[in-house]
């Protein structure tokens, strides 16, 4: 059985998926509001990251996403975060990078040399594979069509700006519901899309 690469990300209204954590997980480009998850504090988005990650049996990640994780959840495996240290500890994680870095978190292994190989083979060792954040290498992901499920928790919030799911220049692509729009509290939505092929249709509009 082939393996499914779950593709999960906080945004705001505006599509801005760049730095929810805090404010020096990625200021590139002048980014001002790092951290703006914080203050919307949500229960049903923690539930739902609390479910997904224990469902993980694999991990890929952008290589910044992948620096930010190693500084902190290997030193993170008690207290009220330790699950998802534990949790982190234990898988593989694979990490999408042109260069060679020293990859010094245990299980991790550098991938990028030839993508779609790569996820393949991915797919073929594992059953749930989890991406987290890494919104510039996400984009390489959904351009290529490498993933089952994009998991958007959407925040009632508009920054005007920073890095986005789908900025402009982004392919074409047409995606699928997968399954009804969940509410959460603090108006957050959970989205949950699947690929398609082929390119947008176009028509007109008429009586």
């Amino acid at each position: 059985m082939t393996g499914h690469v779950n593709i999960d990300l906080f945004t705001t209204l505006d599509g801005v998926a760049q730095a929810p954590g805090g404010p020096d997980e990625d200021p590139s480009n002048g980014f001002r509001f790092g951290g703006w998850q914080a203050p919307l504090p949500s229960d049903a988005v923690g539930r739902s990251a609390a479910e997904h990650i224990e469902a993980y049996d694999a991990m890929v990640l952008g290589r910044r996403t992948y620096d930010i994780f190693a500084s902190y959840w290997p030193f993170h495996t008690t207290g009220p975060e330790g699950y998802i240290g534990r949790k982190f500890d234990a898988i593989p994680k694979y990490v999408a990078s042109r260069a060679t870095p020293e990859l010094t978190w245990q299980g991790s292994e550098r991938i990028g040399s030839d993508l779609h190989r790569e996820i393949a083979q991915i797919r073929a060792s594992h059953q749930n594979i989890g991406v987290i954040g890494s919104i510039d290498f996400v984009q390489t992901l959904l351009t290529e069509l490498l993933f089952d499920e994009l998991r958007l928790w959407v925040y009632p919030i508009v920054l005007g700006g920073g890095k986005k799911v789908f900025p402009d220049g982004a392919s074409p692509a047409r995606l699928r519901l997968l399954d009804d729009a969940v509410t959460g509290d603090g108006g957050t939505v959970l989205l949950r899309y699947g690929p398609l092929e082929g390119a947008p249709e176009t028509g007109t509009m008429s009586d």
